[in-house]
């Protein structure tokens, strides 16, 4: 869901990297005026990959081009929430396990949902794609905090929303796999995968290759549940 980087290189990369973590965590703070010329001279890259770099950064919404004033930081309200690379920086925040909630908020709206619709609307093949997914988290479910089983989970939530029908559920298939990769990245997973969130994830795939969009509805509404908890559970074994 983001705009990316044409012909990008690790130098381009880096940059935007540096950049957009500064302005999420506050590092640059909104208002802040910077000057084209001198970030080029910075980072050591030219003008037109700069361009290309502040290009990304405005379809984020978190800088915005000053006529002859050079990249002015705008402030949080005018940010894309929905832009994948911005959330990946905010959950390296501190402010992670808030955000996690908050994107678990957005989960349970739009996955029970996708669930429901699915189970009527998905192809023969989306439902071999979903079962074949919690095949995959059912073999990996002694290491669920490795990458195997998030490859399978990232592509279990997608099918989903891709098999509503749905072309707006559909799209964010990325909001929900970075959220995903972000509790594995940072340590908010179970070495072991949690009995009821598996057999949860089992019920929505055989309630949507069955036909059975209330069941499919439920038993996704409860894996959203239980993976907040999860996270809700973490901020509460850390507290003093």
């Amino acid at each position: 869901m983001d705009a990316t980087l044409g012909g990008s290189s690790a130098l381009h990369e880096r940059l935007l990297e540096s950049l957009g973590a500064d302005i999420v965590a506050g590092s640059l703070a909104p208002g802040t005026r910077l000057l084209t010329a001198e970030i080029a001279d910075r980072f050591g890259v030219s003008r037109s990959a700069l361009r290309e770099v502040v290009r990304v950064l405005e379809s984020m919404g978190l800088v915005e081009v000053r006529r002859r004033a050079g990249v002015e930081i705008l402030p949080q309200d005018r940010w894309n929430p929905y832009a994948t690379r911005l959330i990946r920086w905010r959950l390296a925040g501190p402010d992670r396990i808030e955000m996690l909630h908050s994107l678990s908020q957005l989960r349970s709206a739009i996955e029970p949902l996708a669930a429901r619709l699915a189970a009527t609307s998905a192809t023969s093949e989306q439902r071999a794609t979903l079962l074949a997914a919690v095949t995959g988290m059912t073999e990996q479910s002694r290491s669920a905090d490795q990458a195997p089983y998030l490859d399978h989970d990232v592509a279990f939530h997608r099918v989903v929303l891709e098999a509503s029908g749905n072309p707006f559920l559909a799209a964010l298939g990325d909001v929900v796999g970075e959220v995903l990769r972000g509790r594995t990245q940072y340590h908010l997973m179970p070495h072991e995968a949690d009995p009821t969130a598996l057999r949860l994830h089992q019920e929505v795939a055989f309630a949507i290759a069955e036909g059975a969009p209330e069941a499919a509805e439920r038993a996704m509404a409860a894996i959203v549940i239980e993976a907040d908890q999860a996270v809700q559970a973490v901020r509460t074994q850390d507290a003093p």
